[in-house]
């Protein structure tokens, strides 16, 4: 017999070449990739109980609470004054009832104006004061507050309030007695102003229209 060559066998064992329709996908998320983040959702246009944020300067030699009030009437929206700094020449108090003149530091500033016809005794505006001498006072504001320069107020602004009176009555129906006798104090931008007089002690019914606040 002749010599020969016998070849080794070959234990390697070769993988049919992957495609990618026959490759398994990875279990799982592919790295990096993350939930996407929905947009945030923005409100065009403002409810008729939304507060309005609003910085108002009143120029110097101009009675505060009267040009307060006038922007009130002109927006027919309630205005509640947050805060005030700058300086008064003069300025009367209801209690104790005092009219003093001279320059005041405004130390705090705070109150509500409402438009007609709102009942005048449902807004007042409060203020402390502080002297030269740094004597401190102050109280309801009961006439002229008179910027001695330009003053800034931080205020907010509202078209529709609810009058409930406290304590409430028992409920019933889920409806309380005392609960929204009147909405919308501050009217709206038709004009229309819905209002119980005798609520407040004026009479006449409900078409009767109390006189405008004295400020």
């Amino acid at each position: 017999m002749g010599d020969y060559e016998q070849e080794a066998p070959n234990n390697s064992f070769h993988h049919p070449r992957e495609t990618p329709a026959t490759a398994r996908r990875p279990r799982g998320r592919p790295p990096g990739s993350k939930n996407k983040s929905k947009p945030p959702t923005i409100v065009t246009r403002d409810t008729p109980n939304a507060l309005g944020t609003h910085i108002l300067e009143v120029s110097s030699g101009n009675d505060v609470v009267e040009s307060v009030s006038a922007y009130a009437r002109r927006r027919g929206r309630g205005v509640c004054v947050l805060s005030g700094s700058g300086a008064v020449s003069s300025v009367s108090l209801r209690h104790p009832a005092v009219a003093l003149q001279g320059r005041f530091e405004i130390l705090s500033l705070s109150g509500t104006v409402l438009p007609p016809p709102a009942p005048p005794g449902a807004a007042a505006l409060s203020v402390f004061l502080a002297g030269a001498q740094g004597q401190v006072l102050g109280g309801t504001v009961a006439g002229p507050l008179v910027a001695a320069g330009p003053l800034v107020l931080m205020a907010a602004s509202f078209a529709n309030a609810v009058f409930e009176r406290l304590p409430l009555e028992v409920e019933e129906e889920g409806t309380s007695a005392n609960s929204a006798l009147f909405s919308g104090v501050t009217g709206n931008a038709a004009g229309n102003y819905p209002f119980a007089a005798d609520l407040f002690g004026l009479g006449g019914g409900s078409n009767v229209r109390p006189p405008p606040p004295p400020f």
